[in-house]
Order: structure tokens, then sequence, then C-alpha cells
């Protein structure tokens, strides 16, 4: 037997009374040690008095201390005490007679437990540092060590033996002070699991689709190379997966290839050695969007953008020219601004109604081409068109012929290279983006890896507003938007930092994995980190974030089994190969 612990199964355990606490509370007096990540168990209990039994004791009291202060003891010693509790006690009275408040008696035990006695003295130790701080006084539970053990154990058992030591009188409006449940932690009853709390331990659960509690889905993810924003994109893209969740992925760095065989997801590659391919002309029937404005109107607006990307940007003149050009080749294939011109007679007579027209009824790059050298103001765009229809980027230049009907599919651009990647990631976004609108009902999420190339300083204005519309819009259509970047500055850097600004605003979810110096002032202008924070930021480990969720800020760790880890190893590796290569 010792009197300072007991021991239960190789564990050992040893308790703490708190004692006594600052007359005045203005903050939560167990947040502190509950946000540590100590091993500990708390039991709170509370007694209600009589309030008429109490107004009664108190007005005896007040009585008798009044006179010993007013008539015959000004010399004792114990003047100052007499005086303390005569204020007191004529504080309570009023506030319960006056303010409705009742009267309670309130009692606190902790547990804490180890494997290791020494390890055991270093936790009581450091409980009783961080208690002190906050104005409370503990005292060990030596020869009570059972007893104080069976306090904190839900059995509602609040011993004798230790409730003299342990009782202190409280308000109504005091009992705030003690509330326990306090922790930044989010437990999402329908979430999928991201990790654990760094203070505490508690376990991290995020339902992104809860529109009743998130204003929207869609999510940022920071971090430079090696900080862990790939592995943990990849983990949420696996348990999203195991939910039935339709996700889009564009893949520039070519890190998503195993995780897409693992799961018998849709590869689909855009580069000079693939043979798959999307017509940048095709106008789906999902395209159209809530309150749009027609097909045709609708797909010119995005094909500028991504006329921008090649033709650099466009003034006002160029624009109406290129529009003019556009709209002339689609009427080339009886498609015009009514709706209607998009539907056709289904030749197999297996529909009694129109059918939407497919690739093969839509223009190509060819098409466009020929018809911008017929015009003396168009040549000079048909000459930057050459790549894109004779040259190494002609890959473009074909008609749509993917089946896209797998809930997971990753658009690999890695074969385009690092000057061409915009043109690909704009190309398969269009894509998703459509597939997206399709059924608002099913829950989807496409993630836009290295998303600076399409809002950065490379990019423009058009196809930038295209990308927030997504971020602003996709909600309505029950999808999350996931963007992810290691260059931070980048992603700020078109129109200072409108775009990636509301892309940011727009992401109720927001995980900063480390970054350097550089990147957290540039993020110290957009969100509302706190110092400490800005820190914590710069010294994460591994597999460390600071997440941002709804109001709630917690640093988490990344958590994953043997089994998602082995899934998602392979993407690891050809991470470290692109890393190499930069």
């Amino acid at each position: 037997m010792n009197p300072k612990y007991i021991e239960i199964d190789n564990t050992y355990y040893s308790g703490l009374i708190l004692i006594n606490y600052f007359r005045e509370q203005t903050d939560l007096i167990l947040k502190t040690i509950i946000d540590t990540n100590i091993n500990l168990n708390i039991s709170i209990f509370y007694e209600k008095q009589d309030t008429y039994k109490t107004i009664r004791d108190l007005t005896y009291h007040i009585g008798n201390v009044g006179v010993d202060l007013t008539e015959k003891n000004q010399n004792r010693q114990d003047i100052d005490i007499a005086a303390f509790t005569y204020n007191d006690a004529k504080y309570i009275r009023k506030e319960m007679q006056v303010n409705s408040e009742e009267l309670y008696y309130l009692y606190i035990y902790i547990t804490t437990f180890s494997n290791d006695v020494k390890d055991l003295e270093y936790l009581l130790n450091k409980i009783e540092g961080v208690l002190q701080g906050k104005g409370i006084q503990t005292r060990r539970a030596y020869f009570r060590e059972e007893q104080a053990f069976l306090t904190t154990l839900p059995i509602m058992e609040n011993s004798l033996d230790l409730k003299e030591a342990a009782k202190r009188n409280v308000l109504t409006s005091g009992l705030v002070a003690t509330y326990p449940f306090i922790s930044s932690a989010i437990f999402d009853e329908e979430g999928i699991f991201i990790g654990t709390n760094i203070y505490n331990n508690s376990l991290v659960f995020i339902d992104r689709y809860n529109s009743n509690k998130y204003k929207n889905a869609n999510i940022c993810i920071f971090g430079t190379s090696g900080a862990g924003k790939s592995f943990y994109t990849k983990l949420l893209i696996l348990r999203n997966r195991l939910l039935g969740i339709e996700q889009y992925i564009i893949d520039p760095d070519r890190e998503y290839g195993p995780l897409c065989e693992a799961f018998e997801g849709t590869s689909l590659k855009i580069g000079p050695s693939s043979n798959t391919y999307i017509n940048v002309f095709d106008i789906r029937e999902e395209s159209i969007e809530e309150d749009g404005q027609g097909y045709l109107a609708n797909k010119i607006g995005k094909l500028i953008g991504f006329f921008n990307l090649i033709f650099g940007n466009l003034n006002e003149e160029e624009k109406a020219i290129l529009e003019e050009s556009v709209i002339e080749l689609y009427k080339q294939k009886q498609i015009t601004f009514d709706d209607k011109s998009l539907y056709k007679e289904d030749e197999n007579k297996i529909s009694i109604r129109p059918i939407f027209k497919d690739t093969y009824d839509m223009p190509i790059l060819q098409d466009f081409y020929e018809l911008l050298g017929k015009n003396e103001k168009t040549k000079k765009f048909q000459i930057k068109l050459i790549p894109f229809v004779k040259g190494s980027l002609k890959f473009f230049n074909n008609y749509t012929n993917v089946e896209l009907s797998n809930k997971l599919i990753v658009a690999d651009v890695y074969e385009l290279g690092e000057d061409n990647l915009k043109y690909g990631m704009w190309l398969c976004t269009d894509l998703f983006w459509d597939r997206i609108k399709k059924d608002r009902k099913v829950k989807k999420a496409i993630y836009l890896d290295e998303i600076w190339r399409l809002i950065g300083v490379t990019s423009n204005k058009e196809v930038a507003s295209f990308i927030y519309k997504i971020f602003k819009t996709i909600r309505k259509y029950g999808g999350s938007s996931v963007a992810i970047t290691q260059d931070v500055s980048d992603l700020f850097s078109l129109e200072e930092g409108t775009y990636g600004k509301s892309i940011l605003n727009n992401s109720e979810i927001k995980t900063f994995f480390s970054l350097e110096e550089e990147n957290i002032k540039v993020l110290e202008k957009y969100t509302n980190l706190s110092e400490k924070e800005k820190i914590e930021i710069k010294s994460l480990k591994r597999g460390e974030c600071l997440m941002f969720i709804g109001n709630e800020h917690i640093l988490t760790k990344i958590e994953a089994a043997d089994f998602e880890k082995n899934i998602i190893s392979g993407g690891i590796k050809n991470e470290e190969n692109s890393n190499s290569n930069r």
C-alpha cells in the first residue's frame, strides 16, 4: 500500500482536491487544464442548498458578526476575516433575495494516471502548476486515493472523506466559471475522422456537407512542400470515396494516380502521349446554370477566358472580335442563341423527344483556326493557334472521347509541362464543373491542386472569375471545392489578391500546414491570424496543421490507419520525385 497513489492493472492513479479559488473569477477556471494533453479525469459536483434555510442562517450570521464588529471586538486579531465574512454574507443574501440567485456547494476532483510512478509525479506537478496559475489551490488526496479515484468515475459518488476539504459555496451565476465543455473540438455526428486535437487529444470529425452548421463545404489547404498537405488531401479523397461521394481531381503533378487505381477510378490523361481528348468547344446539357443566360451565351463567356490564356490579356475590341468569330463558328454547326438549336432528332428512334447534341455536332479548334484565317483582323489569333492545331499541343484539337460515369475521376495534366498546365487545368475544370451541376441531390467535390495557376499572376480575370464562381455557387449543387497550393503568395498575386481573398473567404474550412515566414505574412493580410497562431504555423511538424472550421481554430494532428497509409504511399513517392525536380 502506498498513500500517494493506487495501482490498478499496472496503471498508477493519484487524486487532487481543489480546495480554494479566486474570490472573483472572470474566466472559465477549468479551460487551461482541459486544453492540455495530460491524462486526467475530472468530476464536478453541485449541491443546491435550501433557499429559505440559507437566507435565515445568513441573517443570523450577519446579525452576530455585525454586533461583534461594531461594539466590543475591534482589537481581535481576526477582525479582518470577520469583516470579510460579514460582507460576503450580506452580498450572498442580497443576490438571493433581489436577483433570485441560488446557493450551491461546489466540489471538484481531478485524477491523473500513468504507467510509470515518476511520470505520475511529473503529471501531478504539472497539473498543480497550471491550476495555481489560475489562482486555484489544490491538495493531494494522500491516504484517500481510493476515494478520489471512485469520485472521478461516472458513478456519482462524492465521498464523505473528501467533501469537507473540497466544499466551497458558489452562486448560480458563478457556476458558469466551472463549465467544463470548453475545449476546442469538432465532432460532427456524420463527419469523417480528420485527426486529433494537438492540445487535448480530442477527436476531430468534420461533416463539411452539413449545411445547418457550415455556410459551405469548401476547403482551402495551404502548406509548404513536404508539410503534409498532399497526404491530407489524399486522405480526404480516400475516406470520401468510401462514403460514395463523387470526386473530381485536377492533378498537375501526377500524385493521385495510385489512389485512383486503388479505388478503380477513371484516369483522364491530357498530354502528347495520351489517347483521351476533351473538346474545348463542347456545350453540355448540364452546363446551363440556375437563372443562366442560355447555352451559347454561357459558353462564349467561358471561351473568352480560355482564349485569354492563349492569346494574352485581350482588350475589349479584341474580345468583341473573338466573340463575333465564336458566334459565327457555332452558326456553321447550326447552333445559335436559341437553346432549341442544341437539340436534334434521335436518329436511332429510341427517344421520341429531341436529344441534346453531342461532341461530334460541335466545332473543334481546327474549325476555329480556319475561320480566323479568313479575316485580316483575326489572323494574328490564328497564328497563336498553330501549336494547338498542327504542333505540339494538337491533342487539344479533337472531339471528346471519354466516358465519365465513374465517381472518382483524376485529370492527369502532368505531361503538359509548366507553361501549358493552365490550358489543361482550365479544360478539365470546365468539364468537371458541368458534371457537378448535373444533379444537386448528389454530394460531390472538385479538388484544384496548385490552384494558383488558375487564379495567380499567370492567369487572367475571366479564368479567375470562373474559379471564384465555382467556389461561390457550388454549395447550391451539393458540392465542395477544395483549393490546394504551396505557393500562397502567387495565389494572391492577381488583381492585388482579389480572387485569392474571395476564394479564401468562401471556404468555411481553412487548413494551414507549416508555412514559410513570407507566406504567413501574406495570409495575415487576409485572415484573422493571431500572433500565437502565426508562430504555431511556422513551427508545425509534418502532418500537423491549424484548422479554421467556422469560428473554431484548432491545432490538429492528421491521423491515418496503416492500410490508408499503404494506399496513399505511392502518391507520396511521386510527390517527393516531383518536388526534387522543381
